[in-house]
């Protein structure tokens, strides 16, 4: 499930920035949540109809504001002024381990030798895809630091979500929490609306905008906190070390950006480094089984 969320979410670079070259960050930012909230809010309306309390409720909406609101502020300014490929590599990378630090520092996790050195080797293997990215301008490195401000509110929407998912189904929580970052984003938006030539918008466009909506927001976001519920924030948030090399094959096919030899190291330091990081070890049966005598009848 974590493999097909991180597939999703890796075609999602290349074709955000296809919508950024068609309009502003902040309207493509807020078409790509609001039509997933749209669909969010229509399944979980048929589907699930589960309700939540006040208290939870506001607690649901912070979260939107971080994984919705706060991450595509940064994400999409981001895509304006660096490469996809940068994003591919960057923000799956840090958040895990933004993720894995401060659960580990709030005694959450306890970090093996494995999964330190999986974490070690996936975190050279985006050093080495980084290296092998061509230049992409003067704006490259505040877009760069953008993506890191993006990575950062990933790894606090993961954290802070799973108290939550304890006690309440993944679907409503992304269903509600994706709809009140819609709103933040749509605020956002709106002086911009005027920006954008909505006549010379074309189908293709809104094709994309659909996908971008259904499969890497609505689907993908409900899979990656039902795995977040299955196997801890930790765990769910290393598997984003798959995302650079769906992200970069995407970003070869639909942008024409190339993918070096360099960067198929990179990738395979990745993806070995992503299996280390989030496999959970078999416990070994005891050597010396204990008996437990049946109960007499009586």
């Amino acid at each position: 499930m974590l493999v097909l969320v991180m597939a999703f979410w890796g075609s999602a670079f290349a074709l955000s920035k296809v919508s950024v070259n068609e309009v502003t960050p902040q309207v493509g930012a807020f078409l790509r949540f609001g039509l997933g909230a749209v669909v969010l809010l229509v399944l979980h309306s048929v589907l699930a109809r589960h309700r939540i309390g006040g208290k939870d409720l506001g607690k649901v909406a912070g979260l939107g504001m971080l994984g919705m609101f706060g991450y595509n502020s940064f994400f999409f300014m981001a895509l304006s002024l660096a490469p996809s490929a940068d994003g591919s590599v960057i923000v799956p990378v840090t958040a895990p381990v933004i993720t894995v630090a401060v659960t580990a520092l709030l005694g959450r996790r306890t970090l093996t030798v494995r999964a330190t050195a999986g974490l070690v080797i996936a975190v050279a293997g985006a050093a080495v895809f980084f290296v092998g990215i061509p230049d992409g301008g003067s704006s490259r490195f505040a877009g760069d630091l953008l993506f890191l401000g993006a990575a950062a509110c990933w790894a606090a929407y993961t954290i802070c979500g799973a108290p939550l998912l304890s006690r309440l189904p993944a679907f409503t929580v992304t269903a509600y929490a994706t709809t009140a970052g819609a709103v933040a984003l749509g605020v956002i938006a709106l002086p911009s609306f005027g920006d954008v030539d909505w006549s010379g918008l074309d189908a293709g466009f809104w094709l994309n905008q659909a996908y971008l909506a259904t499969l890497p927001t609505a689907l993908a976001y409900v899979m990656y906190y039902q795995a977040v519920r299955a196997v801890g924030p930790a765990t769910a948030a290393s598997a984003m070390f798959l995302v650079p090399v769906f992200g970069l094959t995407g970003s070869w096919l639909v942008l024409g950006e190339s993918i070096t030899p360099v960067q198929a190291v990179g990738s395979a330091c990745m993806l070995v480094g992503a299996w280390l990081a989030t496999i959970t070890p078999s416990r070994k049966p005891s050597a010396d089984p204990v008996h437990v005598k049946p109960l007499s009848r009586r």
